[in-house]
């Protein structure tokens, strides 16, 4: 389900008073580091809210029993600024494309295949509101290495690789630019 106003109360209720994560607010990719640090939690999260007040939908809830139980952000790509600022994220060409920078589920619905089911949901959304190319840029793991909640927070390779996304980019041995073809479609 997109955010809009009237479920900010649910997203609140699953990010919890740390906004999800640190103080983010899933605000890391949207502003400057230097913004988003002296933002701190409140700032952040009043950042977010004003985002999602003016309209703007800048992601997804899933709710299992009613409940709100996990987040993806989804978003044209020039709604992320600080992804042109990344020498490691930094477009790959000059192509239109949708983003999908952050996943946040709930402790309780952790492995379970919610993070997958929001991938899908997020290429579907992006495809029904006009994308045809649609971003992510989630984590590889280095064999052998585990990788915490935190750090998981963009997915995985895995997770993308079987929504369909191939890779387009690496720069960095953890972090590549992954890409899926779509067609636009209308909701429903």
């Amino acid at each position: 389900m997109p955010v809009t106003p009237d479920r900010w109360n649910d997203l609140e209720r699953l990010f919890g008073p740390r906004g999800a994560c640190s103080g983010c607010w899933c605000m890391w990719y949207r502003i400057k580091r230097s913004e988003w640090s002296s933002n701190a939690n409140a700032g952040n999260r009043r950042a977010f809210k004003q985002i999602v007040d003016s309209g703007g939908t800048p992601g997804l809830l899933a709710y299992v029993h009613d409940q709100p139980s996990g987040w993806v952000s989804v978003a044209p790509r020039e709604d992320f600024s600080s992804l042109e600022r990344s020498n490691v994220l930094k477009r790959v060409d000059d192509k239109p494309v949708w983003s999908i920078v952050c996943f946040f589920v709930s402790k309780e619905h952790r492995r379970q295949g919610l993070s997958q089911a929001l991938l899908e949901a997020a290429v579907k959304y992006a495809a029904e509101h006009g994308a045809t190319l649609v971003e992510g840029y989630p984590v590889d793991r280095l064999e052998g290495k585990k990788f915490s909640s935190v750090e998981a927070f963009p997915g995985s390779v895995a997770s993308f690789r079987r929504a369909g996304f191939r890779e387009a980019a690496r720069r960095s041995p953890t972090r590549p630019i992954m890409r899926r073809r779509v067609r636009p479609r209308p909701k429903g």
